[in-house]
C-alpha cells in the first residue's frame, strides 16, 4: 500500500486536479491520499492558507471580512466548476468557511489554528467529491475520525503516540481510496492543532508509519531533489537515492523540498519516501531510504545546501580555555533571554556562537551583547549578521579522508574565507561557516569540485 501526498501547487486548479486523479487511478496501490491547501496558480498569486490567515486576522480585529470570504470560496468554486460539480458542494464548503467566524474559540492561537487548517480540510472534501464523480470509489477521512491526536501548541503541534495506536485500528474499506486532509490533528480536548508550515508532509509521513505503508510518495512540482539549489547552480544533477539522515542534514541547511522534521515519522517506521513531480509523474524522482547499508553512495557527496538565516557572536579572550565556568556563564545569559543557539565551535582563546537570526530581534541582540561584555569581559566581541552556513552531506564522506581537504581547496583557491568548519559526529556532514556575501559562489565552487 502507498500513501501519496500532493503539495499546494499540485492541487491549485482544476487542471492540476486532473493530473492528481490520473496519478491516483494509475496505481491501485495508491490507497491513501493526503491533500494540501490550494497553492499559487501563477507568480504573484496568494495561497489559500495565506488567505485564511488574513481572514482570521480580520475576524480578530472585528473588520469586514466579506470580500476575503468571497475570494476563498472562489478558489474552491473554480475547481468545482471545472468538474461541473453540483452546487451543493460549494454550498457546503462556503458554510464551513463562514462558520469559522461564528465559532467561539478559547483564544487567538486556537482560532488561528482552526482557520489555517481549513485550507487542507476543504480541499480534501473537494478532492473526494471529484474522485467519486469520476467513478473512483473513495472516502473523506477527518483526522478526528482516524484518531490523529496531537499535543503541544495550537500552531506548532507534535504527534501523540496515541495516534499510532489509533491508526493500527483504522481500516480502509476494500477497493476504496481514503482522502485525508494534511497539516492538522486534534488535541485531546477536541481542538484543531496545526503542524508547523509544510505540515502536510508530516501528515503523509505519519500516515505512512501508522498504516504501515510500503512507500510514501510525496508529489511536488520538481522532478527530483537536486544536488544543489538550481537558483544558485545551473542545471545541477538530480539525486537518485539518498538516506534519511542525509535528507535531515540537508533540510536543516536549506533544502526546501521537506521541512527538516517532516519525514521523522517515516524514518521511525522505516518507510521509503519517493519525491516525485505531479507534472511529470513518469520521472523516477528521488528515493529517500534507510541508512547507508542499504545502498552504495555513487559519489562522496550527495548534496550541498546553504542557509543565510544565521548570525554569529564571536568572542575572543586570552586563556579562555583555562577559565572554569566561562561557558556556563554564557549559557546563563542565553537562558535569561530565552535564547537557543545552533552551534558553538571554539578554540583555545576564542569561541563563536551561531544563532538562527529569524528567532532574534534587534533589542534582544543589543541586550545580549551588553550582558556578555559585562559578565565575561572579552578582549574582543563581534556580532556578525553577514553569516551563512553551508552543509556538504553524503554517506560517502565517512569513507573518504580527502573530502574536507578538497572542500577547503575549492574555497581557498577562489578567495573565499572560511570562518568555521566542523564535521558532525556521524561523519556524513561537513558544516562550513562563511560570509553571506560569499555563499552562492562557495556553493558553486564546491559543486564544480565534485560534480564537474
Amino acid at each position: 500500500m502507498k500513501v501519496v501526498k500532493f503539495g499546494g501547487s499540485s492541487l491549485a486548479t482544476g487542471e492540476q486536479f486532473e493530473k492528481v486523479i490520473k496519478i491516483v487511478s494509475d496505481d491501485f496501490e495508491r490507497k491513501v491520499i493526503v491533500t494540501s491547501a490550494p497553492g499559487k496558480r501563477f507568480a504573484g498569486d496568494t495561497k489559500v492558507t495565506d488567505l485564511l490567515i488574513e481572514y482570521a486576522k480580520m475576524v480578530l480585529e472585528n473588520e469586514d471580512y466579506t470580500n476575503i470570504v468571497k475570494e476563498i470560496v472562489s478558489r474552491y468554486r473554480q475547481i468545482s466548476d471545472y468538474f461541473q460539480l453540483d452546487e451543493s458542494v460549494i454550498k457546503l464548503l462556503k458554510e464551513k468557511i463562514v462558520g469559522l467566524a461564528k465559532t467561539d474559540f478559547s483564544d487567538e492561537e486556537h482560532l488561528m489554528a482552526a482557520f489555517k487548517a481549513h485550507g487542507e480540510f476543504l480541499n480534501a472534501i473537494l478532492l473526494n467529491k471529484v474522485l467519486n464523480t469520476k467513478g473512483i470509489k473513495s472516502i473523506f477521512v477527518d483526522s478526528k475520525e482516524a484518531g490523529i491526536i496531537v499535543h503541544g501548541k495550537p500552531n506548532d503541534a507534535d504527534i501523540s503516540n496515541q495516534t499510532y495506536v489509533n491508526l493500527e485500528k483504522f481500516e480502509i474499506p476494500e477497493g476504496t481510496k481514503a482522502v485525508f486532509p494534511g497539516f492538522f490533528g486534534y488535541s485531546k480536548h477536541g481542538s484543531i492543532y496545526t503542524f508547523s508550515r509544510g505540515g502536510s508532509d508530516i501528515t503523509g509521513a505519519m500516515l505512512s508509519r501508522g498504516l504501515h505503508a510500503d512507500l510514501y510518495e510525496n508529489f511536488t512540482d520538481v522532478d527530483a531533489i537536486y544536488v544543489a539549489n538550481n537558483h544558485v547552480v545551473k542545471h545541477p544533477q538530480a539525486i537518485k537515492k539518498m538516506s534519511y539522515r542525509e535528507m535531515r542534514e540537508l533540510s536543516y541547511a536549506g533544502f526546501s523540498v521537506f521541512q527538516d522534521e517532516a519525514i521523522i515519522p517515516a524514518v521511525k517506521g522505516q518507510v521509503p519516501v519517493n519525491v516525485k513531480n505531479t507534472n511529470n509523474p513518469d520521472a523516477d524522482g528521488t528515493m529517500i531510504v534507510p541508512e547507508q547499508f542499504l545502498f552504495d553512495p555513487s559519489n562522496q557527496i550527495t548534496g550541498i545546501a546553504c542557509s543565510k538565516r544565521f548570525s554569529a557572536l564571536y568572542i575572543h579572550r586570552y586563556l579562555l580555555n583555562k577559565e572554569v565556568g566561562f561557558t556556563l556563564k554564557l549559557l546563563q545569559i542565553f537562558y535569561k533571554y530565552n535564547i537557543s543557539y545552533e552551534h558553538m565551535p571554539s578554540g583555545i582563546d576564542d569561541l563563536t556562537v551561531i544563532f538562527d537570526r529569524t528567532k532574534l530581534d534587534k533589542t534582544t541582540i543589543k541586550h545580549l551583547c551588553h550582558d556578555v561584555k559585562e559578565v565575561l569581559q572579552p578582549d574582543y566581541l563581534e556580532w556578525m549578521d553577514d553569516y551563512a552556513i553551508i552543509m556538504v552531506v553524503g554517506e560517502g564522506i565517512a569513507h573518504n579522508v580527502n573530502t574536507i581537504g578538497e572542500i577547503i581547496d575549492s574555497l581557498t583557491e577562489n578567495n573565499i574565507a572560511i570562518h568555521m568548519i566542523n564535521q558532525g559526529a556521524s561523519r556524513i556532514s561537513i558544516m562550513i561557516g562563511i560570509q553571506e556575501s560569499d555563499a552562492d559562489n562557495a556553493v558553486n565552487q564546491i559543486y564544480k569540485k565534485f560534480f564537474n
